[in-house]
């Protein structure tokens, strides 16, 4: 446990209320998760944009997560945490600020690539089934109930404009 708890910068009462089976936590997580789900607010968009990116093996890919990775050294997200940490393609150096008693973190412990499969990416890269990797990838923190507008009109945005500076085509997506 120790390990695991320097590996992911949380403390071992954490990991340990965390690593417990779900249903010592909350026994009927299913239910309680869609009642929860189904009372949080979903905006309609009269248009959505669309376009349609290169073919993948011409495409620069970047990876945007959820799981609050920060660089060892700087200081971790806070609840809540609606900014978002740029981190450089090279950097391995990554400690795990996503927080919730249903996220087991052994995964994340054992592989970066759990939360953040950009090894996976230079693979895909490596085969020519990507064109490339981005130089930057982005982690937001994923238990913001209540800054969803503030994430939509505001940090949302700003990842974005980095994104298409860094030339980037598509977007994995990895939330936790």
């Amino acid at each position: 446990m120790e390990m695991l708890a320097r590996r992911t910068g949380v403390s071992e009462d954490t990991l340990d209320t965390c690593l417990r089976p779900r249903e010592a936590l909350m026994p009927d997580n299913d239910q309680a998760m869609r009642k929860f789900v189904g009372t949080l607010p979903v905006p309609e968009f009269a248009e959505t944009a669309f376009t349609a990116p290169p073919p993948l093996q011409d495409a620069r890919v970047a990876i945007v997560t959820s799981a609050a990775l920060y660089r060892e050294g700087d200081p971790p997200f806070g609840v809540p945490d609606i900014h978002f940490e740029t981190i450089p393609d090279s950097a391995r150096d990554l400690k795990l600020g996503h927080v919730s008693p249903n996220f087991d973190r052994a995964g994340f412990a054992a592989d970066l690539n759990v939360v953040y499969p950009v090894d996976r990416l230079h693979e895909l890269a490596g085969r020519g089934a990507i064109g490339s990797v981005a130089g930057y990838h982005y982690a937001f923190a994923g238990n913001q109930p209540d800054t969803v507008s503030e994430l939509r009109l505001d940090t949302g945005p700003a990842c974005a404009r980095k994104l298409r500076e860094d030339g980037v085509d598509v977007v994995l997506l990895t939330p936790v």
